[in-house]
């Protein structure tokens, strides 16, 4: 640093070679503060220990056993679980490491004790869910549809309806008709609410359950309905009679299907239909509706005959004639 010599005081100095001094002292200064500061700093950092060196090897697989130890409860658990089939199973390749199929190797885990180094379906993405999943369940029949269903499509994991540790025959999947119907509810509470109404199929007694209809791995059909006999829908499955086939088919049963005219959740007719009255549901294809070219004996999209005078109470139920709505086998316009 600098320093004006002893015998030199600031007294003495005139008033310009004052300004002098305190230009050449300031930069001095400067100069000092910062040696001082980074000189302090290395020394800091020098005796500062190291940071670990990352540990950039893959985990590797470590075996049930060794899951055992932490996870006894579990691991019991999981010996009564058909997921547990897995440990012993050659062909997938995950024998005595059923717990690494599902959430990956787990040496990195065990050395650990971390959850942020096991993968956790649980907390996955549904996609990444699935696809841990899927590695065993891709072909199966009851789950191939699982890829194009609407639960994967709405981003619904495998593990938001299944627990896979769980044991017993009601653990990993509810069986119950009760229990799938309340596990349904829990999401669908529209769909729910309908079956409160006086006339619905009969789920909240318990007498069925909603996958009796509805295939929750999903299919390529509208709202994963259940098929039956040669892809046909669900329906038949129980109403048998109504299928046919017919001499004289109602096309909108071969075409659109049962819910054209019934809310198969529940309705307020007793035939649970769409409208409260039969000539109500009827009219909205037979009434007075323009057709390009209608063909012969054709009824869609025109008048009613002058018969039928909708007035009356008599033809405001068009069933009193047209009995066989869903089809016939002697009469062209559905009558007995």
């Amino acid at each position: 640093m600098f320093r004006l010599p002893r015998n030199l005081s600031m007294g003495a100095l005139s008033p310009p070679e004052r300004r002098l001094h305190g230009a050449l002292r300031a930069p001095l200064l400067a100069a000092a503060m910062l040696w001082s500061a980074t000189l302090g700093g290395a020394q800091q950092q020098a005796s500062a220990p190291a940071p670990p060196a990352a540990d950039n090897k893959p985990a590797t697989y470590v075996g049930s056993e060794t899951c055992q130890m932490c996870h006894e409860d579990i691991f019991n658990a999981f010996a009564k679980n058909p997921h547990h089939a897995v440990e012993t199973d050659k062909k997938r390749g995950f024998e005595t490491k059923a717990c690494e199929s599902c959430h990956g190797p787990g040496s990195k885990h065990a050395e650990s004790v971390s959850a942020a180094d096991i993968r956790n379906p649980a907390k996955l993405k549904p996609a990444e869910a699935d696809k841990a999943c899927l590695t065993c369940h891709l072909n199966q029949p009851t789950h191939v549809g699982r890829l194009s269903g609407s639960h994967a499509k709405n981003q619904v994991a495998c593990v938001a309806c299944h627990s896979v540790h769980k044991n017993g025959p009601d653990g990993m999947v509810a069986r119950k008709a009760s229990d799938i119907n309340k596990q349904c509810a829990a999401c669908h509470t529209d769909v729910w609410a309908s079956f409160q109404r006086p006339y619905k199929h009969r789920l909240p007694e318990g007498a069925m359950s909603c996958v009796d209809c509805h295939n929750p791995h999903g299919t390529s059909l509208p709202r994963s309905i259940q098929t039956a006999r040669a892809n046909e829908p669900g329906c038949y499955k129980c109403h048998g009679d109504k299928a046919g086939p017919f001499v004289f088919d109602h096309a909108p049963v071969r075409v659109e299907g049962c819910a054209t005219c019934h809310q198969p959740h529940g309705s307020a007719n007793p035939r649970m239909l769409t409208r409260a009255q039969v000539a109500q549901v009827c009219l909205e294809c037979h009434s007075n509706l323009p057709v390009p070219k209608p063909a012969a004996n054709a009824t869609l999209g025109s008048v009613p005959p002058a018969i039928h005078d909708l007035r009356s109470p008599q033809f405001q139920n068009c069933t009193n004639c047209h009995q066989k709505v869903h089809g016939s086998n002697v009469s062209r316009d559905l009558f007995k």
